[in-house]
């Protein structure tokens, strides 16, 4: 929708337009002679933008205005709750836990899941509190645009985008590793060695395809994210109800092998099963009640979260002594190690579903 003449008049207008004003709208572009003024005042722009600082009302207004479409508000605290779980619980817990628990914190990995936790869920809060006040689509760079000014704002934007470009395509690697176990291959074989390199066609369509349905409709990505969560929910359910009836509490000593240093050092990795909850601040322009609905999703699924993880890494350490933990595969061999080969193709499945949530 684009607005024109005056502020509440709407217009509808198409998503393709091929003129030169829709590629290029700055006026700086629109000639040579307006270039090279603009060319002119770098200093000053530059300045301009150090020191200037946006205001609730041009983020939640006048820049809406100039995307020229407005967001559909179509989802509900049950909705962000289930794309809370569904953008945090992917291949981290699988992975991470496993890995830390065998290199750093042994059985105390739990109390680096929940020193994690309440580092992740600080950050829910500050999130939570941006998210109610000023409810657009920017997440933290229209929330440090406002606080820190425009240059802040930019660098964090440069983050933003490197991190979910790192993160993405780290999922989707992992994604053929786990489908490549489901189909009881080695990790490796789904990709084509190229010199030094193994080239990843399979998670280049995954990404393809996740990227299409996120920007189809954001009420049927959620729709899928519930089924997909669900199942998931299903296989966590699975890992912990088998893990705990084959546990061992002796392999449980000791508990603090390496010493709380060895605790933050594992937490500061396992933190990375955490990533994904700021998408969720994102979505305030699409949520009908974000005072409401933003804080219940949000504390709600990290909370929740946070105690799955803990049962998990639990479960694990209970199973099997954490010098035994095979760090690429710890569930799968913990489940083999008692007599249940056949489970890691599930946990490969519960993987694979958490990824796809994941990059949705």
């Amino acid at each position: 929708m684009s607005y024109i003449g005056k502020e509440d008049e709407v217009q509808q207008r198409p998503y393709w337009r091929w003129s030169k004003v829709d590629f290029l709208p700055e006026e700086s572009f629109q000639n040579w002679n307006t270039y090279l003024s603009a060319l002119s005042q770098i200093y000053s722009r530059f300045n301009d933008r150090l020191l200037s600082r946006s205001d609730d009302a041009n983020e939640i207004t006048q820049l809406r205005k100039q995307s020229e479409n407005d967001m559909k508000r179509c989802l509900t605290w049950w909705d962000l709750t289930w794309f809370g779980f569904g953008s945090v619980i992917g291949a981290g817990i699988f992975v991470l836990t496993g890995q830390e628990a065998h290199h750093h914190a042994g059985p105390a990995i739990v109390l680096s899941y929940v020193a994690s936790g309440i580092s992740a869920m600080l950050s829910v809060f500050c999130y939570t509190e941006f998210a109610v006040e000023i409810p657009v689509a920017g997440g933290s760079f229209a929330y440090l645009r406002i606080e820190l000014g425009d240059f802040v704002a930019f660098i964090t934007a440069g983050n933003i985008l490197l991190e979910s470009i790192v993160g993405g395509a780290a999922v989707a690697r992992s994604w053929t590793s786990y489908f490549a176990t489901l189909l009881d291959r080695q990790p490796d074989s789904l990709r084509i060695p190229k010199g030094n390199y193994l080239l990843d066609p399979i998670a280049v369509a995954v990404l393809a395809i996740a990227a299409t349905i996120a920007m189809i409709s954001t009420k049927k990505t959620s729709q899928l994210n519930w089924i997909a969560t669900a199942l998931n929910t299903l296989v966590i359910l699975f890992v912990l109800i088998a893990g705990f009836a084959h546990a061992n509490t002796s392999n449980l000593t000791p508990f603090l092998p390496h010493g709380a240093k060895g605790i933050f050092q594992a937490a500061a990795i396992v933190y990375f099963a955490y990533g994904g909850f700021d998408n969720i601040a994102t979505m305030a322009e699409e949520t009908k009640n974000p005072s409401r609905d933003i804080p219940l999703g949000l504390l709600g699924s990290m909370s929740i979260i946070t105690v799955v993880y803990c049962l998990m890494a639990l479960s694990l350490t209970m199973m099997q002594k954490y010098t035994e933990i095979d760090p690429k595969a710890a569930y799968s061999m913990a489940f083999q190690s008692v007599g249940m080969k056949w489970a890691k193709y599930l946990v490969a499945l519960g993987a694979l579903k958490g990824m796809t949530t994941v990059l949705l």
